[in-house]
């Protein structure tokens, strides 16, 4: 989890420091360029198996979803500072208590509305409108929040097809169908890279891919409610990348807003593996 957090931060960097010249659907493109080449060798070996589902639909929705929520949050990265575009990346949680509602159909009790409600009161407290603060209400912030909501609709949509999809499965289809939907906005925005940029849009690309894996192998070896918080390390490392190479240096409502954040986020995270394990005594007990 904090190799996922020190990629997390590396890729962001380059994000940012690329945007100047490379714009959020160009970066984006590169970055799925990246993640289909590295799963290019299991596509090969396994051909069909790799493609087999019987929910093309939502995988189509799930990948589309995630493309646009990427090129946001590219989009964010290269116009906020990074611990203010971070912080706001962190309400995907959030999202996902009334998506949970809404689609997946679970219930939701009183305590995990409640701490998405507090959650997006800190989200508040870090745009100020209205307040004429460092932290602007702008489309960066906007797209950032939009960003954190289709990746919460990509998150909920794995949970639904996990049930009968393998997590290869669900990658393939994932990178293969991002490349294709990145294609368009990469075509308005093109232009060749330098030598240069090139290397540095391909290690974005890598890096992002690695941050993947990371994330999600702590997260199935480790207790996932012990693994959260260590996730939250990435505002130490982003707020740290950005004071070391751009000179961004956080405010204080961006640094309360983003404290209400992160515990509303560890409280839902807490209650959800608490809720699980719950149910996992009853079905033993049956």
């Amino acid at each position: 989890m904090v190799a996922s957090a020190l990629g997390f931060t590396a890729m962001t960097t380059l994000i940012k420091y690329l945007g100047d010249d490379y714009s959020a659907p160009l970066q984006t493109f590169y970055r799925q360029v990246a993640g289909f080449v590295v799963l290019l060798p299991i596509i090969i070996q396994r051909r069909g198996a790799a493609f087999a589902t019987t929910r093309p639909g939502i995988l189509i929705f799930r990948a589309s979803a995630g493309t646009l929520g990427m090129i946001l949050s590219f989009y964010a990265f290269q116009k906020m500072p990074l611990a203010d575009a971070n912080a706001l990346s962190f309400t995907r949680t959030l999202w996902m208590v009334p998506l949970a509602a809404f689609v997946v159909r679970e219930t939701v009790g009183p305590l995990r509305v409640a701490a998405a409600v507090v959650g997006f009161l800190g989200v508040l407290v870090m745009i100020r409108p209205g307040a004429g603060g460092s932290f602007e209400v702008g489309l960066p912030a906007m797209a950032m929040l939009a960003s954190s909501f289709l990746f919460a609709l990509t998150i909920t949509g794995m949970k639904v097809l996990t049930r009968d999809h393998s997590p290869m499965v669900l990658l393939v289809w994932s990178a293969t169908l991002g490349l294709i939907f990145a294609l368009p906005g990469a075509f308005i925005e093109w232009r060749w890279p330098e030598p240069v940029d090139l290397v540095l849009l391909c290690a974005m690309g890598v890096i992002g891919t690695i941050t993947q894996g990371c994330y999600i192998k702590g997260m199935q070896i480790g207790d996932a409610a012990a693994m959260a918080p260590i996730d939250y390390i990435r505002l130490v490392f982003t707020a740290a990348a950005g004071f070391l190479l751009f000179g961004e240096v956080p405010g204080v409502w961006t640094l309360v807003g983003a404290g209400i954040v992160v515990a509303s986020t560890l409280f839902i995270t807490w209650r959800e593996h608490r809720l699980a394990q719950a149910a996992k005594r009853l079905g033993d007990e049956s």
